[in-house]
Parts: structure tokens; C-alpha cells; sequence
């Protein structure tokens, strides 16, 4: 049996890039209302890319284990699309985001319903 944040890194392994889905949404597809422990989940994702330092221009790495699957936490988001916290902070998380297409004014999604991965 996968535990509960295991789970969560499956379901979010559905969401390709250029979508975004939210804490709600994953919480909903485990039959749950626990959409805090899914955000605490993300932030303790084991198989998504992060910094080796501070450095912003520095090379990725996989903080575990390099064979398993990128999980991309940062493709959670807040349900009224506001882009929410990360991890490695959220410029970086908006940076990413912008990066995959997923047009970002200020801190919100504009136009969220088009990103949003429907599971």
C-alpha cells in the first residue's frame, strides 16, 4: 500500500506539461478533503527538480532518486488561480510555469480554466 503522499505523486504525474491542477483536485481524486496534506505532500516531494545552491542559473538534479519519474510539484496550484506556494519559492515556481506556456499576471493564472487538467 503507497502512502498518502506517494498517491498524490501519481496522480500528479497525470498532468503534462503546459496544465496545472490543485491541491483540491488531487484531494478529490484520493476520495479525500485533505487539501492541506496534499500541499504538505508537494512540499516534500522527493522526485522533483531542485536547485543545488541558490544560484538560479545552476544545473538540476533530482533530489532522490535519479531512475524515478519527475514529479512536478509545481504544476499544483491554488483553486481560484493563484499560482500558491513552493518549495524553491514562488518566482521560481511562476518561472517554471511561464516556462511550460502557462501565461501568469502578477501572482494569478489568467484564463486558469484553459490550464486546468481535468482528471
Amino acid at each position: 500500500m503507497s502512502s498518502f503522499n506517494e498517491k498524490c505523486y501519481k496522480i500528479l504525474l497525470k498532468v503534462p506539461k503546459g496544465k496545472v491542477t490543485t491541491y483540491k483536485a488531487i484531494a478529490r481524486k484520493l476520495n479525500s478533503k485533505a487539501y492541506r496534506a496534499v500541499g504538505n505532500a508537494m512540499n516534500k516531494n522527493p522526485y522533483c527538480l531542485r536547485p543545488r545552491t541558490t544560484d538560479e542559473r545552476t544545473n538540476y538534479y533530482l533530489s532522490r532518486n535519479r531512475s524515478s519519474s519527475i514529479v512536478s510539484c509545481h504544476r499544483v496550484v491554488n483553486s481560484n488561480g493563484e499560482v500558491g506556494g513552493f518549495a524553491s519559492g514562488t518566482k521560481k515556481k511562476i518561472k517554471m510555469l511561464r516556462k511550460e506556456g502557462v501565461e501568469i499576471k502578477g501572482n494569478k493564472i489568467i484564463n486558469f480554466k484553459k490550464y486546468l487538467h481535468k482528471f
